[in-house]
């Protein structure tokens, strides 16, 4: 099956220099005007240069421990995109010993070819490297018939290989920089709206906690929480760069954070994983800042051994949270909603949620359903 010895023994024309120089500058033109057309004009100078029937280009994929096929042509086009395993296949072979090899019918070796109903009479396959760089991937040029590549179809296809694996790692340290500075400046505009969002939201939380602040101690106090709260829930807000670019806090970690201050004994919190956005980090900020605040003047967190317990859970696009409380003594129910308990109300009703309270002797029960899409935001 491993055939390359032979082709020192092949009949060979002798070397065209000038053909070879005009390829190479023919594939800097392409590089430079058309950098995504480099492979594909490598793969049909390879088949005018060596007169093979089908070519193409094997790119590693070292993270899924695979090939994929690219720029395919002549009879094996049909095959674009297929992938094939990096440590049983003929390009792998090829990449591992870092120099041109020649097969023959390597179906009789490989059952995925065999499977894929196609037959390789002799194979040249010769590696994508850069200098003191991994390997990109394979050339591969596919002969009709055996006995037709020799060493300088090998030499040429060499030269002409190194050349587009330089261009290859330049065109991708060149898209890698474009990601970068595009994510660079994502960023930057995500900032500026942050901050516009916080300002607005500190204003408004400002001119109604004045609004209902009985003396200006009240008001600073209340705020001064109330301002805390919105700090922990952007503190914890963190970048996202994927398919979707989004900032986003873990909503355990957001409870953990209010509670904190408050806490005599750790809360108990139990839930599944919930990615939650920039406004609802916010919003779940501030009604848990008042439930906690509440629990601490009057509820379970007034008292020594005392404890809150939060859990949540997820259905049919809704997610239910239960806040229970467990260590007041002979709770009642405020003859009168005050503004932190209007404020709860108003910002779930707000995103479309509902809240339930049920005022045990033990401490507060609240119950809250929200849609999950206004946690995403």
């Amino acid at each position: 099956m491993f055939i390359t010895d032979q082709l020192a023994d092949r009949k060979a024309d002798a070397p065209d220099f000038l053909r070879e120089k005009l390829a190479i500058q023919n594939l800097a033109a392409v590089m430079s005007d058309h950098p995504d057309e480099v492979l594909p004009r490598l793969v049909k100078l390879g088949m005018e240069i060596c007169g093979a029937h089908s070519a193409g280009i094997s790119i590693l994929e070292p993270e899924a421990g695979q090939f994929r096929w690219h720029a395919l042509a002549g009879e094996l086009a049909t095959f674009e995109g297929t992938t094939t395993p990096r440590n049983f296949s003929p390009c792998g072979v090829c990449l591992d010993l870092a120099e041109p090899i020649l097969m023959e019918r390597p179906e009789r070796a490989y059952d995925w070819i065999r499977d894929a109903g196609i037959t390789v009479p002799e194979v040249l396959l010769v590696p994508l490297t850069v200098k003191d760089s991994d390997a990109i991937g394979t050339l591969w040029l596919v002969a009709a018939d055996a006995g037709h590549f020799n060493k300088e179809h090998a030499r040429v296809m060499a030269e002409l290989s190194a050349f587009t694996g330089m261009a290859l790692r330049t065109v991708q340290t060149e898209q890698r920089l474009k990601l970068v500075l595009q994510q660079q400046k994502t960023l930057m505009r995500e900032m500026s709206h942050r901050i516009k969002n916080l300002f607005s939201v500190a204003d408004s939380m400002v001119r109604m906690t004045a609004r209902n602040a009985a003396t200006k101690e009240e008001l600073a106090e209340t705020l001064s929480g109330r301002l805390h709260a919105l700090a922990q829930a952007n503190g914890l807000i963190r970048r996202s760069f994927g398919t979707d670019v989004a900032a986003v806090a873990s909503f355990s970690d957001l409870i953990q954070r209010i509670l904190q201050p408050h806490e005599r004994e750790p809360a108990f919190l139990q839930g599944p994983p919930l990615a939650i956005g920039e406004q609802a980090a916010n919003h779940l900020a501030l009604i848990f800042h008042e439930l906690a605040t509440n629990a601490a003047k009057y509820g379970s967190l007034s008292r020594e051994g005392g404890r809150v317990a939060v859990t949540w859970s997820t259905e049919e696009e809704r997610v239910r949270i239960v806040w229970t409380e467990d260590g007041a003594s002979d709770l009642q129910a405020p003859a009168a909603a005050g503004f932190g308990t209007k404020l709860v109300e108003t910002t779930i009703e707000r995103v479309g949620g509902e809240i339930e309270r049920d005022w045990l002797k033990r401490g507060l029960c609240v119950r809250i359903t929200l849609p999950l899409g206004a946690l995403r935001g």
